[in-house]
């Protein structure tokens, strides 16, 4: 008998920031090649954050997410693809209903590749749009994992996601600036 096998996959890290994390978690969530999404914080200059730090602006973090991913089957120019769609990219102060520094919008990379991609994708979505776009293209540096309650919060707490997304103006104002549904 021979035993097969196999390969370990080569996994990729996406670091993103568009607004209140539970509402960038979910669009990633179901991609194939995707295979984990979490959400926590970046940028700032506290050790080790807490949501009551970031949320009320004190530790100079972005809410963010952090996807990992399998390039084999996913691109990063994919998963950049699904973040302008899910921000405002004209908004400097912050996403939607949450403004403050921590709910800006922001591509973190890794490498001289992910910059490289973004860049050419944000200038790509300014022609697009014909407008300026805001959101920062930064280096990654280390991200933290959000409080347990906080990962995949749009599935624990279904309802209340749904009316804070609805009442936060997000989809509405995404309609208005990708059109769509």
């Amino acid at each position: 008998m021979s035993q097969a096998t196999s390969t370990p996959q080569k996994q990729e890290v996406a670091i993103l920031a568009g607004g209140c994390f539970w509402c960038l978690e979910h669009p990633f969530d179901s991609l194939k090649g995707v295979e984990s999404v979490i959400v926590g914080y970046t940028g700032g200059h506290t050790k080790s954050p807490n949501y009551e730090e970031v949320s009320a602006g004190k530790s100079g973090h972005y809410e963010a997410v952090k996807i990992v991913y399998d390039p084999t089957v996913i691109s990063f120019q994919e998963i950049l693809d699904v973040l302008w769609v899910n921000i405002d990219p004209f908004d400097a102060t912050g996403q939607f209903c949450d403004k403050g520094d921590q709910y800006r919008a922001a591509i973190f990379t890794l490498n001289e590749d992910q910059e490289k991609v973004a860049q050419i994708s944000k200038a790509e979505k300014e022609k697009k749009l014909d407008q300026e776009i805001v959101t920062e293209i930064l280096p990654a540096g280390p991200f933290f994992k959000a409080e347990e309650y906080h990962q995949h919060y749009y599935q624990k707490n279904p309802v209340r996601y749904k009316f804070y997304r609805y009442n936060c103006g997000r989809d509405q104002r995404l309609k208005k600036v990708w059109g769509g549904k």
